[in-house]
């Protein structure tokens, strides 16, 4: 299987050179040139096999300049019990008579981007010994919170890598922030950034593409890549906990082979809910693709009007993972819903990039609105859900998840769907103590977020996931803020 950019259909590279380069030269992002189907029966076939080998099957099927070695090592090395707390990796849980929980934060940073980013090094690693070895990789990633924690946690130590991570200074939790600016690792750095998470991501997109510093790695042996979901290698890994959650229901009799599902998803930079549409492309039978937006909804907006107009005020919300208004996956769906049309890609993106907005036409809208749901929730009524889902079912959620609850029953109510639901359940409520504390207690909320978090188990009787709670007393690495428009320099510093 051959890979191409969004924004060049000409450009032809394997997966190994996708997942090395992180992002086409011309700044699209790269899909693959045809999406693999399974047969009912291959799908089937699934059904009682664990975690690790649904994902063979899944991967295999993406990665065709992988051996089969190289597939079961990568992902065996990825999903153990020693670096998720349950054996299933994802766990499933119902609330409600037709929606499912799929916990997608049992791993070390306790946030579904491990289920990517535990896997993203040993992929490159195997890409680089195909594609450029002896280089060094400088993985370079914009966060909103979860991602930065994720891919330190998964790059620190690893042989031949460097990364940097800059986020958004007052964009996202205390216990977000505690967990990168305590990394350990000689080869990450971390660095807050006076802006918000479209300003970073717009900066390390900038960096990627400039031809200057490109000259520069390539003279000291070294190439740019991405553990953002602008690299396929991030992405390709969330395609398999939709084809696995499906399977995993009629194990547990909660539905019979062949029947529709509905998937919700809270999202900001839409890769998420792009696995969901790429698993429904490869046979799952997924029906409506339900989006969450929180008060940043520019997504929901486009989705019900076709226009994406990033020209509004941006908020910080208690969902801090989702406050984007520049969603870079998106363009990779529109590729696909254009009919690979690579020339109004570049036009969309070159208007988003000067003007603020772009409208597609509306048989383009129609494929949209035919495959996706837009709604979005606000911060009161996310407090609300978290607190409904507390009392109702004795279930704590956080409130990225609570966002995705309260849009996927609007969409119920507004529709009349009725269609049984999976809702990807997105980081454990440990992590935003600070903003699930006051939804399901009268008690004040204390300002240290570890005994915010004893408070917390104190009320629900959940214990603490163990990494976070380990975070007590570790030193501060990392303490650097700096302007967007030092972010050249910074990744510069880090290179000497």
């Amino acid at each position: 299987m051959k890979y191409q950019s969004t924004r060049d259909r000409s450009t032809r590279v394997t997966a190994a050179q996708a997942i090395v380069q992180g992002i086409s030269h011309e700044g699209g992002l790269f899909v693959p040139e045809t999406l693999p189907v399974m047969t009912a029966e291959e799908l089937q076939a699934l059904v009682g096999l664990s975690y690790n080998e649904k994902a063979k099957a899944v991967l295999s099927r993406f990665l065709t300049d992988f051996t089969p070695d190289e597939i079961a090592h990568c992902i065996d090395g990825a999903y153990n019990v020693r670096n998720f707390d349950t054996p299933g990796i994802s766990q499933i849980s119902r609330v409600g008579e037709l929606s499912y929980l799929l916990e997608l934060w049992h791993g070390p940073t306790c946030a579904f981007k491990d289920m990517a980013l535990q896997l993203l090094p040993y992929l490159m690693k195997v890409s680089m010994d195909k594609e450029a070895p002896g280089t060094e990789v400088v993985v370079l990633v914009a966060t909103s919170g979860d991602t930065g924690k994720a891919a330190l946690e998964g790059f620190a130590g690893v042989p031949g890598t460097r990364m940097l991570v800059f986020y958004p200074e007052n964009g996202v939790s205390g216990m977000q922030k505690l967990q990168m600016v305590t990394q350990t690792g000689d080869n990450v750095s971390v660095c807050a950034i006076k802006g918000n998470f479209d300003d970073a991501q717009s900066g390390v997109k900038a960096i990627f593409t400039d031809p200057v510093i490109e000259a520069e790695l390539e003279k000291n042996g070294q190439m740019f890549s991405s553990a953002n979901s602008i690299n396929w290698g991030r992405l390709v890994p969330q395609i398999v906990y939709y084809v696995a959650a499906y399977t995993s229901l009629i194990e547990q009799e909660e539905i019979a082979f062949g029947d529709v599902v509905n998937v919700a998803v809270p999202t900001g930079n839409f890769g998420n809910i792009l696995a969901a549409y790429y698993a429904k492309k490869m046979g799952v039978p997924i029906g409506k693709l339900i989006c969450a937006s929180n008060r940043n909804n520019v997504l929901t907006d486009f989705i019900r009007t076709g226009c994406y107009n990033r020209n509004r005020d941006f908020y910080t919300t208690t969902s801090p993972s989702m406050d984007i208004l520049i969603s870079s996956n998106l363009e990779r769906l529109l590729f696909h819903l254009s009919g690979e049309d690579d020339q109004a890609v570049r036009e969309w993106f070159a208007a988003l990039a000067q003007k603020g907005s772009y409208t597609v036409p509306s048989q383009i809208m129609e494929k949209l609105q035919a495959e996706f749901w837009g709604g979005f929730c606000d911060d009161e009524a996310a407090a609300a859900t978290i607190h409904e889902q507390f009392d109702r079912y004795g279930y704590l959620c956080d409130p990225h998840t609570a966002v995705a609850v309260k849009v996927y029953e609007d969409y119920v109510k507004e529709t009349g769907d009725n269609t049984r639901t999976i809702i990807a359940s997105t980081a454990s409520p440990y992590k935003f103590c600070g903003s699930v504390l006051p939804a399901v207690t009268d008690a004040p909320v204390p300002a240290d977020p570890f005994e915010q978090m004893e408070l917390l188990r104190q009320v629900s009787g959940m214990n603490p996931p163990a990494s976070l709670a380990e975070l007590k007393g570790k030193p501060v690495r990392f303490t650097g803020s700096i302007e967007k428009s030092q972010m050249v320099e910074k990744v510069k510093e880090m290179l000497r």
